[in-house]
């Protein structure tokens, strides 16, 4: 794989820096407005993978333009094929873009192994994407698509909603505002995989060796995308395809981008220097083809400017991290959430505990841009005006860089992996720099 190129571009960190101002720099102005030609300037929008998420997104995007719809299973698409008549249908996005010169946008829902080579490709053809989390499958695939953004000058979004609420807004106010003092350590779990619904429970087994027919709904082929051909089985498709090490994050990909989200804007975390891993897998059979049923990923930040070196620990399967000393007897933390611990007390999402710290807080001033609509309608407001969208991939791309290292750890578990963000690399390990990316079946490029 080779590394980084070096460009004029500003930093990450001086991007991130300048999306906390009281108002977001105009950084771009399209030559020309998207879905300009369209009724009242309205955007001509295609969802790619509409039968979960995709439905959602595109609900938040109905005043505009749904031109267009592509999903490989018709069957389980066909509410949303229903509720969009006029869009046109396809299996396969790549006749969808080629065909539909008009699509101005794109929404993309499928599973994480495809996320990156649909994005890119919208991207390449000028069109604006909103790409579901974790942004990519791959470390090297979320550096590749920041840097494709920004030379392509489109509008992006990541499908990680919580940066849209006021809730994340309020933690980094409070945080750089000395709620808690200095932040030394923070935690983030979640019950996933084995939360009990079925969006949060997943196999944890070897692969299976059943080889069911195909449903004729399905484009098997299609679904597998860049990744290596196997056999259907239903625990791939529709939902359980996390807990596959081909085809998903496991629990750190799944929810990372959203609860490491409010730590890695407001500490201005970045890159992580070293982290490690441990977890349940005990069954090498199991280890290679299925996330663990439990994880605790240690990250390690050095100092950044001014602010000092920090912890970030993540557990998941129902691990949690030890009770913050501030929590009144009798509170219990919840299946899944994130607090900080500073030299002057904790915080747990956007809550000062205990509860008399937080009514005693003199709140500051509101300085940060807040979202006036939804997640997906900042995106759209992006796309009509040329400022960027709070999570845009100059920002979420490096976030799913951070998230991904540490599906990485979870792999080579109990190793202490050293990260040359610059360079794309680990200093110490070969093993862990061949996970940074996969190779692409014939006929599929980035």
């Amino acid at each position: 794989m080779s590394t980084r190129e070096k460009d004029k571009s500003p930093s990450r960190r001086a991007f991130l820096r300048s999306s906390t101002a009281s108002a977001l720099a105009f950084t771009y102005v399209p030559s020309r407005l998207l879905g300009a030609d369209a009724p009242s300037n309205k955007l001509n929008i295609a969802g790619i993978g509409v039968g979960g998420m995709g439905k959602r997104n595109l609900q938040n995007c109905e005043e505009e333009n749904i031109v267009a719809l592509c999903d490989v299973d018709s069957e389980r698409a066909a509410e949303t094929f229903a509720k969009y008549p006029k869009a046109k249908q396809y299996k396969d996005f790549r006749v969808m873009l080629e065909k539909q010169k008009e699509i101005d946008a794109v929404i993309v829902a499928t599973p994480d192994h495809t996320h990156a080579v649909i994005t890119m490709a919208a991207m390449q053809l000028g069109k604006h994407v909103y790409c579901q989390k974790p942004l990519t499958h791959t470390v090297y695939e979320a550096r590749k698509l920041t840097e494709a953004a920004r030379y392509h000058k489109v509008q992006t979004q990541m499908g990680n909603q919580g940066h849209s609420s006021e809730g994340t807004r309020l933690v980094h106010e409070w945080l750089n505002d000395g709620a808690i003092g200095t932040v030394r350590d923070v935690h983030v779990w979640t019950d996933r995989p084995v939360g009990g619904d079925p969006w949060s429970t997943w196999p944890i087994r070897s692969k299976p060796v059943e080889t069911p027919p195909v449903p004729e709904s399905l484009d098997w082929d299609l679904w597998l995308g860049p990744v290596t051909y196997r056999p259907y089985h239903p625990e791939y498709h529709p939902a359980t395809w996390r807990g596959w090490i081909d085809f998903g994050t496991g629990a750190l990909g799944d929810i990372g981008c959203h609860t490491l989200d409010p730590a890695f804007w407001a500490l201005d975390l970045g890159a992580p220097s070293t982290l490690q891993a441990t977890s349940t897998h005990w069954q090498p059979e199991v280890a290679s083809q299925t996330y663990p049923r439990a994880s605790i990923v240690r990250y390690h930040f050095a100092a950044r400017g001014e602010r000092p070196p920090v912890n970030v620990t993540w557990y998941d399967g129902r691990l949690k991290p030890p009770v913050p000393k501030g929590l009144e007897p009798g509170r219990e933390l919840r299946s899944g959430g994130y607090y900080f611990s500073g030299d002057e007390g904790e915080m747990i999402g956007a809550r000062l505990v205990p509860e008399s710290k937080m009514q005693a807080y003199r709140q500051p001033p509101k300085v940060l841009p807040r979202v006036v609509t939804t997640h997906e309608g900042d995106w759209i407001r992006a796309c009509k005006d040329g400022v960027p969208a709070c999570s845009n991939f100059e920002y979420s791309g490096p976030l799913t860089e951070m998230v991904l290292l540490g599906v990485i750890a979870i792999r080579l578990k109990d190793q202490v992996l050293s990260w040359d963000s610059e360079n794309l690399r680990f200093t110490n390990s070969e093993e862990a720099n061949a996970l940074l990316h996969i190779d692409y079946r014939e006929g599929w490029t980035l």
